[in-house]
């Protein structure tokens, strides 16, 4: 982190203890709210504030949580991607309800956001996977993600053998990757204040009136 970004998370920081959420921002749409949050976070210099914890459940309700990383948010909702065969998408499939916990401890912030689940189209998944390095897409076709690895060499051997076949060609989209849209029912925004007697602000999407939202005890 750079000295510059050290100032400005400490001046963020304080302004957020020491103030906390005001009540104007409870009148605010929460994706714009998430939106100046995010940027706040980007630019106080911490590493990846776009992850996030990503939980999900089984038919049966077995839960299960992992980090992923946030690669767009909209009205729409909030974007990540990955293997369809994977862990967190076989669920999904069961369970097409999951939540997201946005975690930024410098600025003493969390965003937890949960709702439906959907694919997104077969075009913005191109469209995101063509943006990747060829590294990461090498490995999108290399890797049977979730499923029992016996040796790493073997997935080493799988990169080998795709970046021979694919040469110095395109690399395109396995129809087996792609990306996901948590569509958000309710987003809380939490933020640390003195003596643990913190804010935090719920959101909840109401078809008739747009978004409904209130605080909540710390």
């Amino acid at each position: 982190m750079s000295l510059r970004s050290s100032i400005k998370t400490v001046l963020t920081l304080g302004r957020g203890v020491a103030l906390g959420i005001p009540p104007a921002d409870q009148s605010a749409n929460p994706i714009r709210l998430f939106e100046r949050w995010f940027e706040t976070a980007k630019e106080s210099g911490l590493f990846l504030p776009e992850s996030a914890a990503l939980a999900t459940a089984s038919a049966d309700g077995t839960p299960s949580v992992r980090m992923v990383l946030l690669k767009g948010v909209d009205e729409g909702g909030f974007v990540f991607y990955t293997n369809y065969g994977s862990r967190k998408a076989r669920e999904i499939e069961e369970n097409p309800r999951a939540a997201l916990c946005f975690h930024w401890p410098v600025l003493e912030r969390q965003v937890r956001v949960s709702g439906r689940v959907t694919r997104v189209s077969e075009e913005e998944s191109a469209a995101y996977f063509s943006k990747r390095s060829r590294g990461s897409r090498i490995g999108a076709w290399a890797s049977r993600q979730s499923e029992p690895l016996p040796e790493r060499k073997l997935l080493e051997a799988r990169v080998a053998e795709l970046d021979e076949r694919f040469g110095d060609g395109d690399v395109p989209r396995p129809e087996f990757w792609g990306g996901y849209r948590l569509e958000a029912e309710q987003i809380e925004f939490w933020q640390g204040r003195a003596d643990r007697l913190h804010d935090r602000v719920l959101f909840t999407r109401c078809e008739e009136e747009g978004w409904r939202s209130g605080r909540l005890y710390p």
